[in-house]
Protein backbone atom coordinates (compact mmCIF):
# COMPACT_ATOMS: atom_id res chain seq x y z
CA UNK A 1 0.00 0.00 0.00
CA UNK A 2 1.42 3.69 -0.70
CA UNK A 3 0.26 6.53 1.51
CA UNK A 4 -0.18 9.82 -0.17
CA UNK A 5 -0.18 13.34 1.31
CA UNK A 6 -1.09 16.62 0.07
CA UNK A 7 -0.12 19.75 0.76
CA UNK A 8 0.26 23.55 -0.19
CA UNK A 9 -3.47 24.25 -0.60
CA UNK A 10 -4.65 27.22 0.60
CA UNK A 11 -6.80 30.51 -0.29
CA UNK A 12 -5.82 32.88 -2.91
CA UNK A 13 -7.05 35.28 -5.48
CA UNK A 14 -8.42 35.46 -8.64
CA UNK A 15 -5.22 35.05 -11.04
CA UNK A 16 -3.05 34.17 -8.64
CA UNK A 17 -0.69 30.66 -8.72
CA UNK A 18 -0.08 27.95 -5.91
CA UNK A 19 1.62 24.86 -5.74
CA UNK A 20 0.71 21.52 -4.36
CA UNK A 21 3.11 19.02 -3.26
CA UNK A 22 1.84 14.89 -2.89
CA UNK A 23 4.35 13.07 -1.12
CA UNK A 24 4.85 9.24 -1.63
CA UNK A 25 5.81 6.96 1.19
CA UNK A 26 5.22 3.00 2.16
CA UNK A 27 5.39 0.48 -1.19
CA UNK A 28 6.14 3.29 -3.68
CA UNK A 29 7.89 0.45 -5.75
CA UNK A 30 4.90 0.11 -7.10
CA UNK A 31 4.31 3.37 -8.03
CA UNK A 32 3.68 4.42 -11.91
CA UNK A 33 0.95 7.22 -13.03
CA UNK A 34 0.14 9.55 -10.75
CA UNK A 35 -2.42 12.22 -11.20
CA UNK A 36 -4.72 14.86 -9.21
CA UNK A 37 -8.20 14.97 -9.05
CA UNK A 38 -10.46 17.73 -7.66
CA UNK A 39 -13.92 17.98 -6.22
CA UNK A 40 -16.13 21.12 -5.66
CA UNK A 41 -18.53 21.27 -3.54
CA UNK A 42 -21.76 19.72 -4.28
CA UNK A 43 -19.94 18.48 -7.67
CA UNK A 44 -18.20 15.02 -8.46
CA UNK A 45 -14.86 14.10 -8.15
CA UNK A 46 -13.04 14.95 -11.54
CA UNK A 47 -9.56 13.99 -13.31
CA UNK A 48 -7.36 17.36 -13.77
CA UNK A 49 -4.16 16.08 -15.02
CA UNK A 50 -1.98 12.76 -14.90
CA UNK A 51 1.87 12.25 -15.27
CA UNK A 52 3.39 8.58 -16.07
CA UNK A 53 6.39 7.26 -14.81
CA UNK A 54 8.33 8.18 -17.55
CA UNK A 55 6.80 12.02 -17.26
CA UNK A 56 4.87 11.75 -19.78
CA UNK A 57 1.60 14.34 -19.00
CA UNK A 58 -1.88 14.36 -20.04
CA UNK A 59 -4.36 17.60 -18.67
CA UNK A 60 -7.80 17.71 -18.57
CA UNK A 61 -9.11 20.49 -20.85
CA UNK A 62 -10.51 23.03 -18.09
CA UNK A 63 -6.65 23.36 -16.98
CA UNK A 64 -4.71 23.20 -19.95
CA UNK A 65 -2.08 25.69 -20.48
CA UNK A 66 -2.92 27.16 -16.83
CA UNK A 67 -1.67 24.35 -14.64
CA UNK A 68 1.82 21.82 -14.71
CA UNK A 69 2.10 18.60 -13.81
CA UNK A 70 5.07 17.47 -12.37
CA UNK A 71 7.32 14.46 -9.81
CA UNK A 72 10.42 13.89 -8.61
CA UNK A 73 11.61 10.68 -8.55
CA UNK A 74 14.23 10.48 -6.35
CA UNK A 75 11.78 12.36 -3.38
CA UNK A 76 9.00 10.19 -4.38
CA UNK A 77 7.05 13.55 -4.76
CA UNK A 78 4.33 14.78 -7.62
CA UNK A 79 3.86 18.71 -7.58
CA UNK A 80 0.78 20.98 -9.39
CA UNK A 81 1.85 24.18 -10.23
CA UNK A 82 -1.15 26.29 -10.28
CA UNK A 83 -1.02 29.41 -12.29
CA UNK A 84 -3.82 32.24 -13.23
CA UNK A 85 -6.19 30.86 -10.74
CA UNK A 86 -10.04 31.19 -11.29
CA UNK A 87 -13.39 30.97 -8.94
CA UNK A 88 -13.92 27.60 -10.41
CA UNK A 89 -10.96 26.10 -9.85
CA UNK A 90 -11.83 26.33 -6.01
CA UNK A 91 -12.32 22.72 -5.07
CA UNK A 92 -10.50 20.06 -2.42
CA UNK A 93 -7.27 18.74 -4.32
CA UNK A 94 -6.20 15.01 -4.31
CA UNK A 95 -3.59 12.94 -5.83
CA UNK A 96 -4.23 9.61 -6.83
CA UNK A 97 -1.89 6.41 -7.77
CA UNK A 98 -4.05 3.04 -6.75
CA UNK A 99 -4.16 4.91 -3.77
CA UNK A 100 -5.67 8.38 -2.64
CA UNK A 101 -4.71 10.89 -0.49
CA UNK A 102 -6.57 12.91 1.97
CA UNK A 103 -6.71 15.85 -0.07
CA UNK A 104 -5.83 19.81 0.37
CA UNK A 105 -8.37 22.43 -0.31
CA UNK A 106 -7.91 25.55 -2.63
CA UNK A 107 -9.75 28.26 -2.54
CA UNK A 108 -9.73 30.94 -5.09
CA UNK A 109 -11.67 34.22 -4.15
CA UNK A 110 -10.66 38.01 -3.56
Amino acid sequence: QVQLVESGGGLVQPGGSLRLSCAASGSIFRIGAMAWYRQAPGKQREWVATISSSSITRYAGAVKGRFTISRDNDKNTMYLQMNSLKPEDTAVYYCYSGDWGQGTQVTVSS
